[in-house]
């Protein structure tokens, strides 16, 4: 099953602890609705302090020129009256955000990761306070006092899981949703760019008081991707995230389509007008990959799709699987967030070993 089904009982928060919630709420509490203009983050973040004050602000989490800041986020208007200091990540590509941006000091909970944070943050993460393997119920999330919930999708905000928006609003908690996993029409990005990724970034930044952080992350992130070579090989290939009986794979639009462009592959499904979709084998077959980019799980392993390859008579005859011409991808690389680049660079890297 793809990791994006969620079969969670539903629970709630208790009184105590709502009544927690409520006799501490921090600074950076949200206030909604506010009558102000929302603005999207490209307005809000970046130039909010001068340059001898801005290393203190960010030590200190906020920045006076920058708050109120309201945010339009998946259709959903926010306001942060300060920097957030207790906040529940949801997903890995929220957590990872955060630790890049040096912010784990802010983190009092995570919950629902993909997989080990990458070598350079696991120092970083190392205390923190896991609340679920799954998205956490709202009772869990609650009783670490947030501010604000940084949830990975859209769906991790429900009465099943850490809460709806409205609910969390009422009781002084934000919540935030990462903008690249937004659905409505208008919201989704479509497609989905590294502009887009780094943008994104930028808010985060924004949002946290550390604009020149993220500044710093984004450049750094830009000099890596232009000095990534794509291949030009014209190799077609077949992005497979998970599935047996039919396959689940990246579309046209998604974080799969922006890392294989960037790598010089053609994805097999790039008229599919999504950002993932299911595909039957036969047309596969049809396809006929040049290159097979496999997605690297703990529930849904490379190696148990290799297997499944092999093992299927219609699969096992493609000449990709014949010539075992595969490419390795971890999950958290499939989402929008900080490791993307580097799975540019690994695929590249790869094509590069398939093809000596």
């Amino acid at each position: 099953m793809h990791r994006h089904a969620l079969p969670l009982t539903p629970q709630v928060g208790r009184v105590g602890a709502q009544r927690r919630i409520e006799t501490t709420r921090r600074a950076a509490r949200l206030a909604l609705p506010l009558a102000a203009v929302a603005l999207l983050a490209g307005c809000a973040a970046p130039a909010n302090a001068g340059p001898a004050g801005a290393d203190a602000a960010n030590d200190a989490g906020t920045e006076a020129s920058g708050y109120p800041l309201t945010l339009d986020n998946c259709g959903t208007e926010v306001t942060f009256d300060a920097a957030p200091e207790r906040v529940v990540t949801v997903k890995s590509s929220t957590l990872e955000l955060m630790l890049a941006l040096g912010l784990e000091d802010k983190v009092v909970g995570t919950a629902f990761a993909d997989g080990p944070v990458p070598d350079e943050y696991a120092d970083a993460a190392a205390g923190l306070d896991v609340l679920s393997d799954k998205v956490p119920s709202q009772e869990a999330t609650l009783a670490v006092e947030p501010d604000l919930v940084y949830a990975g999708w859209e769906s991790n905000l429900s009465a099943e899981g850490a809460g709806e928006r409205d609910a969390l609003a009422a009781l002084g908690v934000a919540s935030y949703v990462a903008p690249a996993a937004c659905k409505e029409e208008g919201y989704m990005p479509d497609p989905l760019t590294f502009d887009e990724v780094f943008r994104e970034f930028e808010e985060a930044g924004a949002i946290f008081g550390v604009p020149d952080r993220a500044t710093e992350l984004v450049d750094a992130q830009r000099t890596a991707l232009e000095a990534i070579s794509p291949s030009d090989a014209g190799l077609t290939a077949l992005w497979y995230s998970s599935g047996d009986d039919q396959p689940f794979v990246g579309a046209g639009i998604g974080a799969p389509q922006m890392i294989m462009d960037a790598a010089g592959l053609e994805n097999v499904a790039a008229d599919v007008h999504d950002t993932w979709t299911a595909m039957s084998w036969e047309a596969v077959v049809e396809a006929n990959p040049d290159v097979i980019v496999l997605v690297d799980a703990p529930w849904n392993t490379a190696d148990a799709k290799i297997a499944a390859l092999e093992s299927n008579p219609a699969t096992a005859a493609l000449p990709a699987v014949q010539a075992k011409r595969y490419v390795v991808v971890d999950f958290p690389s499939t989402e929008a967030g900080v490791r993307n680049v580097d799975a540019v660079a690994s695929i590249v890297d790869q094509l590069g070993s398939l093809e000596g």
